[in-house]
């Protein structure tokens, strides 16, 4: 009963722990208010509680890597969650089959379990290279290696970083009043890039502006 949980003691929400419920491997953790709870019990589809986004959100939502529910344990404590799932396609938004993929330098230490489409794959011309990009981006920030121009803008601040946004956008309007493709592909790019550093700069992830756009279909 959730009336057992003790949602108080951390503010209203519960760390959930969500583990494959065929080989017992984790997939991932993320939060749960007493509403996310409700919907994942009366829905049999996980539901979480977004700290960034302040909103409730369905794992899979717009990816379609839904997680079926089979159990719900709770700790000792009561005010933690075990829940043990049927998950379909990957858990971690990188196409990885468990978000648990990497040791702590950063080195990949589990394969890729979960082959997306086609059009999503990293190594193909399609959306996938965004989520690549995103996790170097989200490296150089963590890591801060020399000579990295994405180590540099993140060592400038925020300033910086809305200037060269500022400048891209500039540029992708120039060449499309040129109707120059060529250079209107290059500085769409440039543009992407600067802007997909701001987001990380800001604490947005992908999936983020993929709901928002979701949600205006």
């Amino acid at each position: 009963m959730i009336e057992n949980i003790d949602f108080a003691k951390q503010g209203g929400l519960v760390p959930a722990v969500i583990q494959d419920a065929s080989s017992g491997q984790v997939l991932m953790v993320a939060y749960m208010n007493e509403t996310a709870l409700q919907k994942t019990i009366d829905t049999g589809k996980t539901w979480f509680f977004s700290r960034s986004r302040q909103r409730l959100w369905m794992k899979g939502e717009t990816s379609g890597h839904v997680q079926e529910v089979e159990e719900i344990l709770l700790d000792c404590d009561q005010d933690c969650l075990l829940i043990k799932v049927r998950q379909i396609g990957a858990a971690c938004h990188t196409g990885h089959y468990s978000c648990f993929y990497r040791d702590l330098d950063g080195q990949q230490v589990a394969p890729m379990r979960f082959e997306p489409e086609e059009w999503l794959r990293p190594d193909k011309e399609g959306p996938g290279v965004l989520f690549e990009l995103m996790d170097v981006i989200r490296e150089r920030q963590k890591t801060r290696p020399e000579n990295s121009y994405t180590s540099y803008l993140f060592n400038q601040g925020l300033d910086k970083i809305l200037k060269k946004v500022g400048e891209e956008s500039a540029e992708v309007i120039i060449a499309a009043k040129n109707r120059e493709k060529p250079e209107l592909v290059y500085e769409s790019a440039d543009l992407i890039y600067h802007l997909m550093v701001l987001l990380v700069e800001q604490g947005i992830e992908l999936p983020d502006i993929f709901s928002e756009l979701r949600s205006r279909r």
